[in-house]
């Protein structure tokens, strides 16, 4: 793949394919350098013995073996030029037509299988051999009891260098498929892994340490004198280790929470059999919403119940997969970074994000970065350009003095002394240096930004004169452009730089395109043909690398041959800069991060939260997690039903073609058919599918960067998902716009398990928008997406029970997760509640007696006391719990009421709602935006509850200063419910004043408008003013 091949554009269902240069002279997409087929443009390749491949031997025409293949066994079987018939050549199958009697014939050595080493390579590659299709018996992989499938044999007629396979027995006719004649050599990287670690590297060390062993039988090892044995023992140590929480910490938390529950029993029993006779429904209401608080805080608490920490060993790791000598055997990465609109995610954002990546510290041929422009703009593009260009220049001066953070707006932002632990003497020099060329980086970047604010009349044209062929963003070719890679990617100092590739899906009119999630599945398929990494690293364009060495966290867990092969993602907590020191708005979300996430790590793994998430490839495509050896059953035979088992016939996954399969009758190959077709399930790409059984990555030897590029644009195409399981089973979840949720949710369903990672340095920094309404809006797209959930075939209430694989706390984590926005309804009349309680004189409970009174201060205690112990063993600081308790009431009575509303409007009415892009734009001045005013009608239910609030406390305590003292006794009950509720606000009345203490008069009047039309439905004429009882005219008469 090179790096300096230019813009490939193009549209697969429109079979166009264009290549930009930009400053470059035009250069031919294709290698020329060799011959190349004159069918499909690939090249024409090598025969088993290293000599060009010839088809046709009378007249030379070139055409390669797919093509070669294909035409025998499809078409004519004769040459396109001179018409003679094509003979079979060594290492082609048999077909009608062939002479028995030929001079050369291998089928002896179809049968080959010394060459083991090379079985995940050849299964591959032969895929890529004309119409394929593909399956897999549960016997293939004595080691790895995965539901990955190998490639089972065509049509009537086999790939090259493959057997039938009608000569093996009916339960064994897929356990030994494929083996190559030859061998393949390694690929760019990744497969090549498969070579050293089962033969090369792993028997050497085996047999060595068995010599070891042996030699030193009955004699103790000191490691002081062999200091290699006491690294192999370290090596063998687990890469990570789950860290409990003290028990003088958690069992106290845990009878709290126990001691809680049934005081709260006891206390809604109490509620139901006192009603209020003279306030019957503002008892009703009362008693209903506080069922409802007691329901939603058992969905919450409970997956709380097995908290725990976890440690990474980095040391460890490098011992295992980093041993000097040997190829490094750390697995690949590929990182994906999405972006829509540069002007509300400004360039020099991503381009932070993207340089932190680059400059990871990870190997250089083991990271790809692919950036996902879903907007098409040429801003993105332009940018990403001058990025790459920077890079050069950035990375090698990160690795050099092992900087942190290594996003370069941080690093020189940061307050701290970075002279700390440097040593080099030109390290202060080529700081300053890279500081000056950070600065014109800088200027050029809002050079292009400035350009941008004003699109000229006949569109974007690129540097050399060629339209952009994205300008109009509603319908425009699939894009993609390499700009760094391993042939023309190298830094200043000569050094290879990762991959950076720029993609942009195509699109047209009359397509469902799905949004943030059809880009991302649109990044898993291209990241599929290109490179094809066995796990993947999804972050926002706003979320940089804060630590270096993140990626290294994540490979503790999904490498750890004890743990790994079970995980599908390991979720890093979110960590945010930009913040005001007293977090109003609770921005962090410290409590879910801190508290929640490790509850949830106790049981079946975190949910993915859409950033800061290493994901199995394997995982994302639908498969299966690996099963654990089981039993042996005792098995029968079918004339004796009453012991033992019936011997099942073997369970085929996954599909493929099944028409050579001997031994099956009609209806069983029909049955295999219809669950071994892969293209309905991956798509139309025989190169991707291919990708998709590469479980250890890497991407086929024989396939060329050009073809690569071809089949790239293919698998972005517009029409690729349908009619297949994306977006359904495979990739990201579509059906609601929080599809991280969705995402995680089918892996758990399937069996998998995920890793929460908190290392002591954050590995991902990002912006929050601080702004209330912004926060607001952010929360209403995330409850908006919650309630979609519940109303989908995806709901936990219903879904994911036929497996049995999905934990009950963690079905009550997601569950929790979709109904938390309902709690809006409740929370709402409770806030209204003690307004009207002063305004009318009634409440909602009877007068209490003594023994009533101790269940209510046993409530709060235990409330209170479930806070403080949940503080002490996640250490999130009381600060932090309160901000999140107001915000709690906040967003419940404005973001959430508002996604309820919306979320029944459009399972209802079929009205939907636009989604609206988070703006990562920061303000010059430090916290500017913290006070700045945006208008949204999310800002009046809390007005307007506010408001109620504060007239219901005047009225309450005139009404008490007016009525004696015999009247304050009832009134603190109604003010402490009132205050409650105004505390709980108090940051959204902060936010609503400004920093000039100014209101818009729109909000205002609103406000006022609906407090008045409320208060009278409930206010008597005069409630202040005692009203006096004229006499009973029954007992005086008229004339009394």
């Amino acid at each position: 793949m090179q790096a300096s091949a230019g813009l490939v554009a193009g549209s697969h269902n429109r079979n166009e394919l264009v290549v930009i240069h930009g400053h470059e002279e035009p250069k031919p997409l294709k290698d020329m350098t060799g011959q190349v087929c004159e069918i499909c443009g690939d090249e024409i390749g090598l025969t088993v013995d290293g000599d060009l491949f010839v088809a046709c031997n009378e007249c030379g025409f070139p055409v390669c073996r797919p093509c070669y293949e294909y035409e025998r066994r499809e078409g004519s079987q004769n040459c396109p030029q001179c018409k003679t018939r094509y003979k079979r050549l060594k290492g082609s199958p048999r077909v009608e037509g062939d002479d028995d009697e030929e001079d050369v014939d291998d089928i002896e050595h179809e049968f080959n299988i010394d060459d083991e080493h090379n079985k995940n390579n050849n299964i591959a590659e032969a895929m890529l051999h004309g119409k394929m299709s593909y399956g897999r018996g549960p016997e293939d992989d004595d080691n790895n009891n995965t539901q990955y499938p190998p490639v089972i044999a065509g049509r009537s007629a086999h790939v090259s260098d493959e057997f039938p396979i009608s000569t093996q027995p009916h339960g064994e006719h897929l356990s030994s498929l494929h083996k190559r004649v030859h061998p393949y050599g390694s690929p760019e990287y990744g497969s090549g892994r498969w070579d050293d670690k089962k033969d090369g590297g792993w028997k050497e060390r085996m047999e060595e340490w068995k010599m070891h062993q042996q030699g030193n039988l009955g004699a103790e090892i000191d490691d002081s004198v062999d200091p290699d044995m006491a690294m192999l023992d370290e090596a063998r140590q687990p890469l990570s280790r789950k860290v409990p929480i003290a028990s003088s910490k958690i069992n106290p938390y845990r009878m709290v929470i126990v001691a809680r529950l049934f005081i709260l029993a006891i206390f809604l029993r109490y509620r139901l059999m006192n009603p209020v006779q003279d306030g019957f429904g503002l008892w009703l209401t009362s008693v209903i919403c506080e069922i409802w608080f007691a329901f939603s805080w058992i969905l919450d608490q409970f997956p709380k119940w097995f908290p725990i920490d976890r440690e990474t060993y980095l040391d460890r790791l490098s011992l295992r997969y980093e041993r000097e000598g040997e190829p490094n055997m750390l697995c690949p990465v590929d990182v994906f970074v999405s972006t829509v609109d540069p002007l509300k995610e400004p360039p020099l954002v991503t381009a932070n994000t993207v340089l932190s990546i680059l400059a990871m510290d990870y190997p250089v041929d083991k990271i790809s970065c692919y950036i996902s422009d879903d907007g098409a703009s040429m801003l993105s593009f332009e940018s990403l350009s001058e990025t790459a260009e920077f890079a050069r220049k950035w990375v090698p001066f990160c690795k050099k003095f092992a900087i942190e953070p290594r996003a370069p707006e941080m690093y020189f932002s940061d307050k701290i002394d970075y002279l700390k632990d440097k040593v080099q003497p030109t390290f202060v020099k080529e700081r300053r240096a890279m500081k000056r060329e950070y600065e014109e980086f800088k200027v050029r970047i809002n050079a292009l930004v400035a350009k941008a604010m004003k699109a000229p009349a006949e569109g974007w044209i690129m540097q050399d004169g060629t339209p952009w062929p994205g300008n109009n963003t509603k319908d425009h070719p699939g894009m993609i452009q390499v700009f760094l890679g391993q042939s023309g990617g190298t830094d200043v100092e000569g050094n290879e730089l990762p991959r950076l590739v720029y993609v942009s899906r195509e699109k047209r009119p009359g397509f469902q395109h799905h949004k943030k999630a059809g880009a991302m599945n649109a990044l898993v398929r291209v990241s599929g043909v290109l490179t094809n990494a066995p796990f993947m690293l999804n972050l926002d364009c706003d979320h940089y690398l804060n630590n270096s060495k993140a990626a290294r966290e994540a490979m503790c867990f999904l490498m750890d041959p004890q743990i790994g092969r079970k995980v599908c993602y390991v979720q890093f907590p979110q960590r945010f800069d930009g913040i005001d020191r007293h977090d109003r708005y609770a921005n962090r979300n410290t409590v879910f991060f801190d508290i929640n996430m490790k509850g949830l790590d106790g049981i079946q793994g975190p949910v993915y939260v859409g950033t800061g998430c290493v994901f199995r490839r394997q995982a994302l495509y639908g498969y299966d997690p690996p099963k654990g050896p089981k039993r042996p059953k005792m098995v029968s035979c079918d004339c004796c039903p009453c012991f033992g088992r019936r011997k099942k016939n073997p369970k085929f996954e996954k599909h493929g073609d099944v028409e050579n399969v001997q031994g099956y009758n009609d209806d069983d190959k029909e049955l295999l058919k219809s669950q071994m077709n892969f293209e309905k399930k991956f798509g139309q790409s025989a190169i991707f599918v291919t990708s998709t059984l590469m479980v250890d990555g890497g991407v086929p030897p024989s396939s060329s960067p050009a073809s690569l590029l071809k089949e790239a644009i293919h698998v972005i195409s517009c029409g690729y998902e349908d009619k297949t399981e994306w977006g359904l089973e495979l990739g990201w979840i579509y059906g609601s716009i929080t599809e991280d949720i969705l995402t995680g949710f089918k892996m758990h369903c399937r069996g998998w398990r995920s890793i929460y990672c908190m290392p002591k340095r954050p590995a991902f920094k990002g912006s929050a928008p601080i702004n209330l309404s912004d926060r607001l809006n952010q929360v209403l797209r995330w409850a908006l997406g919650s309630v979609e959930i519940f109303f989908s075939r995806h709901s936990p209430l219903l879904y994911g029970y036929k497996g049995g694989n999905l934990k009950w706390l963690e079905r009550f984590a997601y569950v929790n997760t979709t109904i938390y926005p309902f709690t809006a309804l409740p929370l709402l009349a409770y806030c209204i509640l003690p307004a009207i309680c002063l305004l009318t004189g009634k409440f909602i409970m009877p007068e209490i007696s003594t023994l009533a009174s101790l269940f209510f201060i046993s409530l709060f205690l235990s409330i209170f006391a479930t806070g403080i112990l949940e503080l002490r063993w996640s250490g999130v600081s009381i600060e932090e719990w309160w901000r999140n308790e107001q915000f709690w009431v906040i967003g419940g009575v404005s973001a959430h009421l508002f996604a309820v509303i919306q979320g029944l409007l459009k399972v209802l009415a079929g009205i939907d709602t636009n989604f609206t892009v988070t703006s990562k734009a920061t303000d010059d001045e430090e916290f500017g935006e913290l006070y700045a005013f945006k208008w949204t009608t999310l800002l009046i239910p809390p007005t307007t509850i506010l408001i109620i609030n504060m007239v219901g406390v005047v009225a309450g305590i005139s009404d008490a200063i007016n009525n004696g003292y015999q009247s304050w006794g009832p009134l603190f009950g109604k003010l402490f419910f009132a205050f409650w509720v105004i505390l709980h606000l108090y940051p959204f009345l902060k936010g609503l004043m400004g920093k000039q203490n100014r209101t818009p008069t729109i909000v205002v009047i609103w406000s006022i408008l609906l407090a008045s039309i409320f208060s009278l439905l409930w206010v008597r004429i005069d409630p202040f003013v005692l009203k006096t009882k004229g006499p009973d005219v029954k007992q005086c008469g008229l004339n009394c």
